[in-house]
């Protein structure tokens, strides 16, 4: 009836604005603490320009002005972006400029991981992006993960594989087949990740394995239920484990039934306190070395019953939604680095000299830089 669709056309109007309080929720928060703590020039503007959107949201009219999500596909240049996504994407670009790519080589050459860095990530909401308010996150869209990926991986390539395994591989899988007590447990502190002592909430995602790589049908690693059934005993090795040395928590994969193959695959929840756990040596990467990597080896490892995330069996689809949803986070690494890259390659020519001129004014190397800024625009 006309009635019936007049409430539903409400509700999704109240929704969409409750929506638009979140994200600006967020962005206020990181604004303030970026004008805290450098001065920020977008801490003014973002704070002017939220005003409106926040008094409306917050007096609970349905009627607010509400932007809601363009149906534009792709956009080519940042100015295209709807504002928030502007927003974020000037506050990333900021903080990388201030705060990562300064340090950058330093921690990589050290292999020390940026602690105080991460810390100012999950103040500014980014260790949380795309989990919704309820579990304490940001809930922005995929885009601003795009974005915000781009510009932290720009300014450092090892805070944005942090981030990105941090955000896609640990907490996306737990948020879309997590139970709502394990959301709580799981999810909720890692989203906000900073604890009271000041340490870090962070986690990591054990798919790989020595002697099978990333192939999620081939799992050594088996999970089998304690003799009174009460536990999961997990035995076997993760290989190249991105976050290895920081995370409190992994979400692991592991055969329950080798009969079913690939359906015979679980996915669990496990600390990594547990009794039995240890970690490998850390490896000697050739870059993203402020990032630790790293095997996880699990010893006769007893977790609860609760730690099953999903169904049994469900962990082949799990692996593969999970891998789907964290190639948005790599690609946004890969177009931050190649950003990086040709900032450092226009810095150079126009400081090399040849015959008497920056080789900046050659042509060829014009081409050249042109050919890779297209590139890198076409890819974003």
């Amino acid at each position: 009836t006309a009635n019936e669709c007049d409430q539903i056309i409400n509700q999704n109007i109240s929704k969409a604005v409750n929506h638009k309080a979140n994200r600006s929720n967020m962005l206020s928060r990181s604004a303030s603490l970026l004008s805290k703590r450098a001065g920020y020039s977008i801490s003014t503007a973002v704070s002017k320009q939220l005003a409106p959107a926040v008094a409306a949201t917050s007096s609970g009219s349905s009627s607010a002005n509400v932007s809601l999500p363009s149906n534009q596909r792709q956009y080519t240049t940042h100015s295209q972006l709807p504002e928030e996504h502007q927003m974020i994407y000037e506050m990333c670009r900021n903080f990388a400029n201030e705060e990562l790519a300064p340090n950058a080589g330093e921690w990589d050459q050290k292999h020390a991981f940026p602690t105080e860095a991460i810390t100012h990530m999950a103040e500014l909401g980014l260790m949380g992006i795309n989990v919704p308010g309820e579990y304490g996150g940001s809930e922005l869209d995929a885009l601003a993960y795009a974005i915000a990926m781009e510009e932290i991986s720009r300014g450092c390539a090892s805070a944005g594989v942090i981030m990105s395994a941090h955000n896609s591989l640990y907490l996306w899988p737990i948020q879309a087949f997590g139970t709502h007590e394990q959301k709580e447990k799981w999810v909720t502190p890692y989203a906000q990740p900073i604890k009271d002592d000041g340490t870090l909430n962070i986690g990591c995602f054990g798919l790989s394995e020595p002697g099978n790589g990333s192939d999620a049908g081939a799992a050594s690693t088996t999970a089998t239920l304690s003799e009174d059934g009460s536990e999961w005993i997990i035995n076997g090795t993760k290989a190249w484990i991105i976050n290895a040395h920081e995370s409190t928590a992994a979400v692991i994969f592991a055969t329950t039934d080798k009969s079913l193959k690939h359906k015979g695959i679980s996915a669990f929840i496990v600390p990594l306190d547990a009794e039995g756990f240890s970690l490998g040596a850390k490896e000697d990467k050739l870059g993203i070395r402020a990032s630790s990597t790293s095997n996880l080896i699990f010893d006769n490892v007893r977790i609860p019953l609760d730690s099953l995330l999903g169904k049994e069996g469900d962990g082949f689809k799990i692996a593969m939604k999970t891998l789907d949803g964290g190639r948005i986070g790599v690609a946004g690494q890969a177009v931050g680095i190649a950003s990086a890259s040709i900032d450092c390659a226009a810095n150079y020519a126009l400081e090399r000299q040849a015959f008497g001129k920056p080789i900046a004014s050659f042509q060829s190397i014009q081409n050249k830089i042109s050919a890779m800024s297209v590139a890198r625009d076409s890819s974003r």
